[in-house]
């Protein structure tokens, strides 16, 4: 995937993500139109659908409440590259078929509006200038997931995971 880059610092948390006293909204109109406000109140307006949310550590801390994943993938963020992520997010996130990716020193590499392209499969990141950047491959049942845009879709797809 190809994308531009949203940069963001350490320790976003979930309500910064999506915040709480949204809750009440459910629609995925409504819902989108609040992601990331409490990071950059600004973001909804600028950000483009496809792009690409880079962090660094610890991205999505805080609660384990489903709607910081649900909000970044209904307002058409194309993957998120942090450093690290909450543990919970970060699952939330990969369910809901949204793309995460964890490579280490992304952030202080990318620079805002920056065109990246992501391989989730090999795990590298290419740069504007062509450089290449390591990240964390996502296993094949975690693209699976991806794929068909979450865990309940694979689930309907017929999908049974074999027993070890």
């Amino acid at each position: 995937m190809r994308g531009r880059a949203y940069v963001f610092g350490d320790n976003i948390d979930t309500d910064q993500i999506y915040p709480g006293r949204y809750l009440h909204l459910v629609k995925p109109e409504e819902i989108k139109e609040h992601v990331l406000e409490n990071a950059d109140p600004t973001f909804s307006r600028r950000f483009q659908p496809g792009g690409i949310v880079v962090a660094g550590r610890n991205f999505g801390c805080g609660s384990s409440r489903e709607h910081a994943a649900i909000t970044l993938k209904e307002a058409g963020v194309a993957a998120v590259l942090a450093e690290s992520f909450g543990r919970i997010f970060f699952r939330n996130a990969i369910n809901l078929g949204l793309p995460l990716m964890i490579v280490k020193g992304i952030r202080d590499k990318v620079k805002e509006g920056d065109e990246i392209e992501v391989d989730l499969e090999s795990g590298v990141v290419t740069l504007p200038d062509g450089c290449k950047i390591q990240g964390e491959p996502l296993s094949q049942y975690i693209l699976n997931l991806i794929r068909h845009g979450g865990i309940k879709n694979l689930y309907k797809s017929g999908y049974r995971p074999k027993p070890e």
